[in-house]
Parts: structure tokens; C-alpha cells; sequence
């Protein structure tokens, strides 16, 4: 269906009397529930493991994430012994911050041959469900992911707060993993089967 030329101005740029003026709708950002922090690690034997974790970005609106994800490899593209870890605001990526040390994580290998076709998409997927808060309720267990590139294989963790909280643990992994389409819920192996 094409557009009217009213249409069009509602939501673009006008020009008045010589100046270009935008309308409030073009400049309106989405915000996020949470403030969320990426972070990339590269290994340097000369540091400690928590100096070799740099922090790359913070932002809270979707547009923002966009920015940023636009702007930094794929995972595929890391070099071996490399993540990328997107966390909650004032949560690191390691078992000792306090968000994290009474937690577990879903972990979801991933064989090097998946790595050019998978990985970057169940990435993708993993973060959009994460910060879109798909989760509602139990959005608030979940502390962030990590995408880790490794010879052997790659890895995909999402970290939850609580290791304890069996309901809370259950619905993340099944959204993130199988409604999310990363895992084939056929091939799921039942337990006590």
C-alpha cells in the first residue's frame, strides 16, 4: 500500500521556512527494562582473568543495542579464546560478583562446524530474548549470557541468579532454548526415559 505524502511528513523530516525539522515520532527510543552491559574478554597471560575483561558498551534502549551490535564482529568471527558477554548493569561476567555466585547457567554447546551457520544466530536470539524481557517474571533470575569461542567448540551460557529457583530455571531454559527454535524439542532427551 503506498504511502500519501501527509504520511510520509508525519513521520520524517519537514522543512519550515528554511529549516529542517524532524518529527518527535523519529526521534522517540524504546527503552529497555534493564540497563545491559557487553563486555569482550581476550586472554593475556601477562593479566589477571578478571583484568582480561573489558568492558565495551552499556545501554538501554533498543536502538542503542542496535548500535552496538551493529558495530562488532559476529561471534564467528572471533579469534579462538574469545567471548563476549552481555550482562545486567553492575553484574561482571564472573562467578565471584555477587549476582552470580549462588546461580548456575544453561549451557548450550555448539560444534565447531556450527559455527559459521549457528552460532551467530542462536547468539542473536539468545540476547534479543534477554533484554526484550520475554521472560517477564522471571526475567529478573537472568544475569546476563556469554557466547565463548573455543577449539573444541564453542559455548553459549546464560547465567541465572538463583540456582535454586527450579520453576524460574525451567522457564528460561525453555524459552531461550526451545521455543527460541536453538534446540530441537524432539530430540530433547526426557528425563527417566
Amino acid at each position: 500500500m503506498a504511502s500519501t505524502n501527509a504520511e510520509k511528513q508525519q513521520y520524517s523530516e519537514v522543512e519550515v521556512e528554511g529549516e529542517l525539522e524532524v518529527s518527535p515520532d523519529v526521534l522517540i527510543k524504546h527503552p529497555l527494562e534493564n540497563t545491559w552491559t557487553l563486555w569482550f574478554f581476550k586472554i593475556d597471560p601477562t593479566k589477571t582473568w578478571e583484568d582480561c575483561q573489558m568492558l565495551v558498551a552499556s545501554f538501554n534502549t533498543i536502538e542503542d543495542f542496535w548500535a552496538v551490535y551493529n558495530h562488532i564482529d559476529p561471534p564467528s568471527l572471533l579469534k579462538n579464546g574469545r567471548d563476549y558477554s552481555l550482562f545486567k548493569q553492575h553484574i561482571k561476567p564472573m562467578w565471584e560478583d555477587e549476582n552470580n555466585c549462588n546461580g548456575g547457567r544453561w549451557l548450550l554447546n555448539v560444534s565447531r562446524q556450527q559455527r559459521t551457520a549457528d552460532l551467530d544466530n542462536y547468539w542473536l536470539e539468545v540476547l534479543m530474548l534477554m533484554i526484550g524481557e520475554t521472560l517477564e517474571e522471571y526475567s529478573k533470575n537472568i544475569c546476563g549470557a556469554v557466547v565463548s569461542v573455543r577449539n573444541k567448540g564453542d559455548k553459549i551460557g546464560v547465567w541465572t541468579e538463583d540456582a535454586k529457583d527450579d520453576i524460574s530455571n525451567i522457564a528460561i531454559f525453555i524459552v531461550i532454548f526451545l521455543i527460541a527454535g536453538i534446540l530441537d524439542p524432539w530430540k530433547f532427551p526426557i528425563p527417566g526415559k
